[in-house]
């Protein structure tokens, strides 16, 4: 398993990558880590631009009710979207689209041109 960081200073600090560097076996994605990851770069991040909007998408289709309803249906949503057999061709051709728009771009601001 790999652990990708968002950047932020706290995740920068010494205590948080030795932390990183010991629980992942140097198998994490970030500032300061072995695998670099661009800063205020989350529109390559498919957890980013994709999954987060459509797990909210999905537990807020409604109000939750309280704190305990809104943790059920967090769980309810990555189980449906872990059976989904589409899912996953879905991330890939909003990648393929956030790919074709950042070269068209030439690496400057794409999302007006999704």
């Amino acid at each position: 398993m790999w652990f990708m960081h968002d950047g932020a200073p706290a995740h920068f600090s010494r205590v948080a990558r030795d932390y990183l560097n010991r629980n992942y076996s140097h198998r994490w994605i970030g500032r300061g880590g072995p695998v670099a990851w661009p800063p205020r770069s989350p529109d390559m991040n498919p957890l980013d631009f994709y999954l987060w909007g459509h797990v909210k998408s999905i537990v807020y289709t409604n109000a939750p009710n309280n704190i305990v309803d809104l943790r059920h249906r967090i769980i309810r949503a990555f189980q449906e979207i872990r059976t989904d057999p589409h899912v996953f061709q879905r991330v890939r051709n909003s990648f393929d689209r956030r790919i074709r728009a950042c070269i068209r771009a030439e690496d400057g601001h794409f999302e007006h041109l999704i």
